[in-house]
């Protein structure tokens, strides 16, 4: 393939060849910083205010929860980056080959749904500042905005990796600084923030509405964005170490996130309202607005070429029989319709938030099965030609009872413990004991990694049934003895990401070849 910056991505869900992995450390930060910048943030952070919380509070919310849940999502670009496979297909590891169809169906939908939500607040916005020059505010000027960024990002998308990766090398700073722009007016200006806002709840409502919080707008945003992650990690080089990748990946998803969360909390301490529009014109007029509604309109796009892209890998993971070219145009369709709903949805705030908490009862127990997996349990190590096996002859078979059952076993609790808008909704442990505190991500992760480990003693590694079966061992990548895996493996999850996999696998280049015959 060509060196070329911006080309065709032929790539579906196979591994990606190490002449083809070319991407780096930085460009994985553009590529998760440009997914983040983007309006629907500002709403993330505005949601504390809105449900009564104070200012100061729902910062340390935004930012603590953020610390844990964009750890947890960089941990996952971890694995993508040592295999060089994509997200779903890796979750085949622990649910089985089939088994792992299940998430890889949840993925797609729930992407449709992003699709629509990460559209609906740049029209929101755009129809607002475009009223400003005289432009009416009507459902043709909604539709019009809804088809020009659908049809650009959806492009952008088809087309693949690597023009996702330039755009957001290219665009990502020049709307940062518009970033800091926006972030000077509003904070400067007198009358724009009421720093001294303070929560009105009591105290038993109050906690309870922190741990909401702190899962809708803080861990809960990382984690929503997992089942991504491997997707754009595996085309960095082996060369670049782990280490690396986890922490530009932690930082590109970090900071746009928790700085957008804060711009938006501080607004609506004083317009107390999640109207992206209002928002807007309660700081930005005049020349300013066009330099918003720029960033406005790449925030969509930035993130949406990740979700149509995404969302083709996942349902070619999941065995449909298109093209990802095809799957990518039926995502867009599918995504514009979404997109229409949200905007004449009757109440978009209670909605969100109530969809942002019901992802993690499904993405937590997910993650936690897929964290317990490659990490404690195959150390590190995955067969990668074993995922794309037939289901009858892959060492990781058909159905993965353990992954299946951790998954259903955590998804109860975490339901059970769940907090959302009315009581009904509360378990009872969160009502009787936590005063309606919402745990649900930690119950999720947690219960799922525990009942996967606990019942991974009937799960056969594949290193095992291929030294046993055939001869051989590949582990990673396909490049090494089983007894050098063994004596480089990584047990904790810190230990994974430091160590890179061309330090554990160095063999001769006549075992190396027979390594591959044998793959």
């Amino acid at each position: 393939m060509t060196n070329s910056e911006l080309r065709a991505d032929i790539h579906s869900i196979a591994p990606i060849p190490d002449a083809d992995r070319d991407s780096t450390g930085p460009q994985q930060m553009w590529i998760w910083a440009g997914a983040n910048i983007a309006p629907v943030n500002w709403a993330l952070g505005a949601l504390g205010i809105i449900l009564k919380l104070g200012l100061w509070e729902t910062i340390a919310v935004i930012v603590v929860g953020n610390l844990v849940g964009c750890g947890i999502f960089a941990a996952f670009t971890v694995m993508g980056h040592k295999t060089g496979v994509n997200q779903m297909v890796l979750s085949r590891s622990a649910f089985g080959v089939r088994g792992a169809y299940l998430p890889s169906v949840l993925m797609f939908l729930m992407t449709l749904c992003w699709i629509g939500v990460n559209t609906y607040f740049p029209v929101k916005i755009a129809v607002a500042i475009l009223g400003q020059f005289g432009v009416p505010d009507s459902w043709l000027v909604e539709i019009v905005v809804i088809t020009l960024v659908m049809v650009l990002q959806v492009g952008i998308g088809v087309y693949g990796f690597y023009a996702i990766r330039t755009f957001e090398k290219y665009t990502v700073p020049v709307t940062v600084a518009i970033m800091v722009l926006m972030s000077i007016l509003a904070w400067t200006r007198p009358g724009v923030v009421n720093w001294s806002h303070a929560s009105t709840l009591p105290p038993g409502a109050h906690l309870a509405m922190i741990t909401l919080l702190m899962t809708a707008i803080g861990v809960g945003w990382g984690i929503s964005w997992v089942t991504w992650a491997s997707d754009y990690s595996r085309f960095v080089p082996k060369s670049v170490s782990s280490k690396s990748v986890f922490w530009y990946s932690y930082v590109g998803m970090f900071v746009p996130t928790v700085w957008l969360a804060i711009l938006g909390a501080t607004i609506a301490s004083t317009t107390l309202d999640t109207d992206p529009a209002k928002m807007v014109s309660a700081v930005f007029g005049g020349p300013t607005s066009i330099l918003v509604l720029l960033m406005v309109l790449h925030g969509p796009i930035a993130t949406n070429i990740l979700n149509v892209y995404s969302a083709a890998l996942a349902a070619l993971s999941a065995g449909f029989n298109f093209s990802r070219v095809a799957l990518a145009a039926i995502v867009g369709v599918a995504g514009y319709l979404v997109t229409l709903y949200f905007i004449f949805a009757p109440s978009f705030a209670k909605a969100f938030d109530n969809w942002m908490i019901s992802l993690l009862l499904w993405m937590s127990p997910w993650a936690g099965v897929v964290l317990a997996d490659f990490f404690l349990m195959r150390k590190g190590k995955i067969d990668v030609a074993e995922l794309y096996k037939a289901p009858e002859t892959s060492a990781y078979g058909d159905i993965n009872w353990s992954g299946m059952i951790a998954f259903l076993a955590a998804s109860l609790p975490a339901g059970r413990w769940k907090m959302a808008w009315s009581a009904r909704c509360r378990g009872p442990i969160s009502l009787n004991l936590l005063g309606g505190a919402d745990l649900s991500w930690l119950v999720g992760i947690v219960v799922s990694g525990g009942v996967y480990l606990a019942l991974g003693k009937r799960v056969t590694s594949p290193s095992s049934v291929a030294a046993s079966s055939a001869g051989r061992v590949i582990a990673i990548d396909g490049s090494s003895s089983g007894i050098e895996a063994r004596q480089c493996a990584v047990g904790a999850l810190g230990r994974a990401i430091e160590t890179r996999p061309e330090d554990c696998f160095r063999r001769s280049r006549d075992h190396r070849d027979f390594v591959r015959r044998a793959g």
